[in-house]
Parts: structure tokens; sequence; C-alpha cells
């Protein structure tokens, strides 16, 4: 792990490091703002292809909607019972 000291420009610009782009190979970034830090990522060429986790596959809209409608039927009957 590297750590750098930037300058920020007037117009809150900061120049990332070459060894870190060259690392990254990508020219986008997302900055995350923690509140006592910022986190800058790499953004893949393809955002919403490149996520993984809930679901092994892309649901279509309707799907999706279908299981979160769902989730809700089911807090709502224990909710009540």
């Amino acid at each position: 792990m590297s750590s750098y000291v930037m300058k920020v420009s007037r117009n809150g610009q900061v120049s990332i490091p070459a060894e870190a782009r060259a690392r990254w190979q990508t020219d986008r970034v997302v900055v995350v703002d923690l509140g006592d830090r910022v986190v800058m990522r790499p953004l893949p060429e393809d955002p919403v292809g490149d996520l993984t986790g809930k679901y092994p596959r892309r649901p279509s809209t309707d799907e999706a909607r279908r299981q979160a409608r769902s989730g809700d039927v089911d807090a709502a009957r224990r909710k009540r019972a």
C-alpha cells in the first residue's frame, strides 16, 4: 500500500500519481465521502455489468420488483402476527 500527499488546486483538482494510474489502468474514478475521509476507487468500464453479490445473474426489472415486493409482503405479515 502506498500513501501520497497531494495538493488540491483552487478548482478542487488533485493529480493522481503516475504509479497509481498505471496500476489501476483506468481513466475514471469514483470518489466516496465517508465523512472523516475520502476514498478514491477505479471505476470499471462497465460498472453495472461488473456488479456481483446479491444476484448471480442480472434480473430483469420486473423480476427485481417482484422479489422486493414479496419481501415487503412477508414483512407486513410478520408484523401483523
